[in-house]
């Protein structure tokens, strides 16, 4: 099998080029080279030029606060060019897994969102990847979208690291408690994204689904388990989303309800706390 990559560099990419070599599936890297998402027309010059089974389009633009002063960027990379990917891929015959967020919901509430709920988000970020779904579900291409949410690992920039380096200099560091969430190993993202690449180049339906890691927990709460594993004396004080203002609001509730992706493709939640594991393993090594 053979699957083109966007989005090789990032942290979920990363991952899906490691996971699969032991499956024995080819990937075809799409770099900026060949696919610069500010630039719409590449992108689909690039599909055009596949040969592939399927696509995992893991490019995004994640800067969240930022994107409120660059919504022209965020939406060039998380709708115009996500939309431009879907024609094409439409025109090959090509199925796609698109990676999304549980930005596009408004935080209300306490109930883990379902894949059908009304979407409301709240900020620049958050439309920019709601309009690429619809961009993507609109193309004609047959796709699944896959939102997830607290992505962390050994590469790049994300919320374990920092609370590593934090740890490094402070005895007790202030984490936001009233934001609810799931912290999700990219590692467990990318095995899901390549089963279900194969999924969809076997036939089978797609539509749109959550994955994210168990259980659920709060940035407080992750961030103490992050210093328990990796033996940090840190302490960590709880704070409200109002001590700690940002550019970009924040959704109070990210639980994410899996179950229908469990239901159709057996891919069940990762255990979170294991994968922080293996990562810390990783950053020692």
């Amino acid at each position: 099998m053979k699957i083109a990559l966007f989005g090789t560099t990032g942290q979920v990419g990363t991952e899906v080029l490691r996971a699969a070599r032991p499956l024995n599936v080819e990937i075809d890297a799409i770099g900026r080279e060949r696919a610069d998402f500010m630039l719409p027309d590449t992108v689909s010059s690039a599909v055009r030029a596949l040969e592939v089974d399927a696509i995992i389009n893991a490019a995004a633009y994640t800067a969240v606060d930022k994107a409120e002063t660059e919504p022209e960027a965020a939406g060039l990379i998380n709708q115009e060019s996500v939309g431009a990917l879907g024609r094409a891929a439409a025109a090959s015959g090509i199925p796609v897994v698109h990676i999304s967020t549980d930005y596009v919901f408004s935080g209300e509430g306490t109930r883990p969102w379902t894949p059908d709920d009304p979407t409301g988000p709240l900020g620049v970020y958050g439309k920019s990847k709601l309009a690429g779904e619809m961009a993507l579900a609109d193309s004609g291409a047959r796709h699944l979208i896959l939102r997830t949410a607290w992505v962390f690992s050994a590469h790049g920039g994300n919320f374990v690291k920092t609370m590593l380096r934090l740890a490094e200099t402070k005895a007790e560091v202030s984490i936001v408690s009233d934001q609810f969430g799931s912290p999700t190993p990219a590692a467990a993202i990318a095995g899901a994204c390549l089963s279900l690449a194969k999924s969809l180049a076997d036939g089978e339906a797609g539509g749109t689904y959550h994955f994210v890691g168990a259980p659920d927990t709060s940035w407080a709460g992750f961030a103490r388990e992050i210093f328990a594993q990796a033996g940090k004396p840190t302490t960590v004080t709880d704070i409200p989303t109002s001590a700690f203002p940002t550019a970009a609001a924040r959704p109070a509730n990210s639980r994410l309800d899996c179950s229908s992706l469990y239901r159709d493709f057996g891919i069940a939640r990762p255990d979170w706390k294991a994968g922080l594991a293996d990562v810390l393993k990783e950053l020692d090594s």
